[in-house]
């Protein structure tokens, strides 16, 4: 009889995106005026502008992310039921939440969120060719002998699983799950709203 043994859960949801214009307006706004952020992802070397270590109140800023981040947390809550998270009476807040306008050629490296339960990413905007986003088996670093898997492996087989964004596009992921975002190969930037639960 097979089992599978230590699943990594993910989930993948997709939310009305009748606010996305709007959103997108907001987020390209912030990008423009936010100097802190703009100065952050040049001294990193981030293609374009994230508002990650600059802004940490955007959902009262803008009414539009404040109403997305309501959303999000009904979504976070059923994640962290199926996960069969024990809470108590406690329930997953969310820990921060922050804008990246990401420009042509721009990558985000392989990495995790730490001292944080659920992470996500909400897409506002996404052009053709925008890049995909790249989930890591964590179990990598100990298969120092296992051969490689054939192409047409199940998911839960794959030593990487890449997820294609589109507009309105919800992912959610424990926060351990190792991550990153493949070249926006776009002319135009690819938009979206990353977030942590803890």
């Amino acid at each position: 009889m097979f089992q599978t043994l230590f699943p990594t859960r993910f989930y993948r949801k997709r939310l009305a995106a009748g606010r996305n214009a709007l959103l997108e307006k907001t987020c390209l706004g912030l990008a423009a005026e936010d100097r802190a952020g703009q100065r952050w992802a040049r001294e990193h070397g981030y293609g374009g502008y994230t508002s990650y270590a600059s802004l940490n109140d955007l959902t009262r800023r803008a009414s539009v992310i404040a109403e997305l981040e309501r959303d999000i947390a009904r979504h976070v809550a059923l994640f962290a039921r199926d996960a069969q998270f024990d809470l108590g009476r406690r329930k997953l807040q969310l820990d921060s939440l922050w804008v990246n306008v990401m420009d042509k050629d721009a990558i985000h490296a392989p990495h995790i969120h730490p001292h944080s339960a659920v992470s996500g990413t909400y897409y506002v905007s996404v052009p053709p060719h925008a890049g995909n986003i790249r989930f890591e088996d964590p179990r990598l670093p100990m298969m120092m002998a296992a051969p490689p898997r054939k192409k047409s492996a199940r998911l839960e087989n794959r030593g990487f699983v890449d997820v294609a964004p589109h507009p309105g596009l919800l992912l959610l992921w424990e926060s351990w799950l190792r991550h990153g975002v493949e070249p926006n190969r776009a002319r135009r930037p690819r938009i979206s709203i990353s977030f942590n639960y803890a």
